[in-house]
């Protein structure tokens, strides 16, 4: 009894697999795919149909390198092998869940492409609450059309990614050589008030020692012209002394004896007053 209710379970799950599958509407023989580019890929929308005729909408996208299958599923583990099946038969593929935490995204491998591309039915039976399914009609063509399609608009991409670094780079060595440009004006300017400011010392100093040679000039020049003045004046000084002293002299020896003045004057002459010695023209003040 045991062994017939394991044999029973896998039974009655294929059998909900494949009433899903015939109740999912069939998408006639030869059927295309709608293939659109995006950002950096190409999509195409497929859904899936769940036996109670609930809708559950995935998305096939390819870069032109590989194939995933695009869906929303909250609680999703970070990463998962899980299974999807191909005309019933399993393929296990990884699973890599988003940064939102809902989508996930499932990366087919080559061996289920090939699957895919030949087979009839898709079915998954943990993408939602039942079992889903879809036909695959069209897709050998449709999955070839994703790949070139995404292969072409990722190229695209990634030479638009490149021109905007080139672009990127260039306005960044631009900036940089602007900056170094700059930072060599300002340099150059600061060197110049820099040699400015000790000019400008340079000549402040050459002018006070040009005023303090003058003024020290000036000052000998008076002291000279003041010693000048004084020796001049000393001598004439002794002059008048000398001159004085002999006329003392020579009055005192005349008080001696007779004077008669060498001349007679017109009008007769007033006893003059005695003079001081020195005189007072000669005395200094």
């Amino acid at each position: 009894m045991r062994h017939v209710t394991k044999i029973l379970i896998p039974a009655a799950a294929l059998a909900a697999v494949a009433t899903a599958a015939s109740a999912a509407p069939s998408r006639p023989a030869g059927l295309l795919w709608v293939v659109s580019p995006a950002d950096a890929a190409c999509r195409t929308e497929i859904e899936l149909v769940a036996r109670s005729g609930a809708v559950t909408p995935v998305t096939l996208t390819s870069d032109g390198q590989i194939v995933s299958l695009t869906f929303a599923k909250p609680d999703l583990p970070e990463r998962a092998f899980l299974p999807i099946r191909v005309d019933r038969n399993r393929f296990s593929n990884l699973v890599l869940r988003r940064a939102d935490g809902v989508t996930g995204e499932l990366v087919l491998s080559e061996e289920t492409e090939a699957a895919m591309r030949k087979g009839k039915t898709l079915d998954i039976a943990w993408l939602s609450e039942e079992p889903v399914s879809a036909t695959l009609a069209g897709s050998e063509q449709g999955l070839t059309d994703l790949r070139v399609c995404g292969a072409q608009i990722a190229s695209q991409a990634r030479a638009r990614a490149t021109a905007d670094a080139e672009a990127k780079a260039r306005a960044e060595e631009d900036a940089r050589r602007q900056a170094v440009v700059q930072a060599q004006l300002e340099a150059a300017r600061a060197q110049t008030a820099a040699a400015d400011a000790q000019r400008q010392r340079v000549e402040q100093e050459a002018e006070r020692q040009r005023r303090q040679e003058a003024q020290e000039r000036e000052r000998l020049y008076a002291e000279a012209r003041q010693q000048e003045y004084q020796r001049q004046y000393d001598y004439e000084a002794a002059r008048r002394r000398d001159y004085e002293e002999a006329r003392r002299r020579e009055y005192e020896e005349d008080q001696g004896g007779y004077y008669r003045p060498a001349f007679q004057p017109r009008y007769p002459i007033y006893p003059q007053p005695q003079a001081s010695y020195p005189p007072a023209w000669g005395r200094r003040w």
